[in-house]
């Protein structure tokens, strides 16, 4: 069996990282920035789609990665398109994620890296997008669904930290990032689930909101404690050569400034809005980074070959 394919990976985990941005640009109120975003996350989606395709048959469990990722992506898509209001689009997309995520959930994955929490990833995304559309929709059944899809991703967030090896933390190339950015997502949807509530649709006792609330802070700061430990990190054990994985460190410093935004929103703390804006725009410079960074490790792979070539 082949490894996993660079190209369908490097695709997918840039569409989901600037899927992100789209959606944290939005709760900031860059409508246009937005668009913008969620046109290229849309773009890259369908190049990972179309590549994933090519290699499907007989390869999801090399392909895992990627094949996780793109649901997560559809998901964010979803929340995107639900924002710009065709609410049709972003159900179709629902669907469309629901059933790659029922396909591939009980495919066994190999490996200890931040991989791992892909499933918890793709999990989150599902409850994200569905409590986004329970709020559009006034549809309290799939709130509801999103909930269970909420507590089912910490699960598998807890069943991953127990395979994820920790010297991954010293020797990963990106994805080990993944265990922070699982944590914000997981709180977006906490903060998502929280929004869609309202006096016309009675979602949640007083019991069961500050459950929810509490759980929800509770998971982004966390996400926040895992993010600053593994940026010491970086200083300590410095990765200086580029690598595809690298989208997920961008991914996960995105989500986190989108979950801070998404929490100010559900729980009205101004002062959390400021401080996920001000998260958000540094996330921003660090994709702005990343894909000058990618595309400077191209040319400069590019040139290699060309003077290879010449010999």
């Amino acid at each position: 069996m082949s490894g996993p394919s660079p190209f369908a990976t490097w695709w997918a985990t840039y569409a989901l990282a600037t899927g992100v941005v789209s959606v944290g640009l939005d709760s900031a109120g860059y409508e246009v920035l937005s668009r913008i975003t969620l046109a290229l996350a849309c773009t890259a989606w369908l190049v990972a789609a179309t590549g994933l395709a090519q290699r499907a048959h007989g390869e999801w469990r090399a392909e895992m990665a990627a094949a996780l990722t793109t649901v997560a992506t559809t998901a964010v898509l979803g929340t995107g398109f639900s924002a710009t209001g065709p609410q049709p689009l972003a159900e179709a997309l629902l669907a469309l994620a629901m059933l790659l995520w029922a396909a591939l959930l009980g495919v066994q994955a190999t490996g200890r890296r931040g991989t791992v929490f892909l499933r918890c990833v793709a999990t989150q995304g599902l409850a994200v997008l569905g409590a986004t559309l329970a709020a559009a929709d006034a549809v309290a059944w799939l709130a509801h669904a999103a909930l269970v899809l909420f507590w089912l991703g910490l699960a598998l967030y807890c069943l991953a930290l127990f395979r994820f090896q920790p010297r991954q933390v010293e020797e990963g190339r990106g994805d080990h990032w993944l265990a922070a950015g699982a944590l914000a997502l997981s709180s977006l949807a906490g903060a998502k689930l929280l929004s869609a509530d309202s006096a016309h649709l009675y979602l949640w006792n007083e019991e069961n909101t500050d459950s929810l609330r509490t759980t929800t802070v509770t998971l982004l700061v966390l996400a926040l404690i895992a993010c600053v430990a593994l940026f010491l990190a970086e200083l300590f054990w410095p990765r200086h050569q580029y690598d595809v994985r690298r989208w997920s460190t961008v991914f996960a410093a995105v989500v986190t400034a989108a979950a801070a935004l998404a929490v100010a929103d559900a729980l009205d703390a101004p002062w959390l809005g400021v401080a996920g804006e001000a998260l958000l725009w540094v996330a921003v410079a660090a994709w702005v980074g990343c894909t000058a960074w990618a595309l400077a490790s191209a040319r400069a792979r590019r040139s290699r070959i060309r003077s290879r070539a010449r010999r």
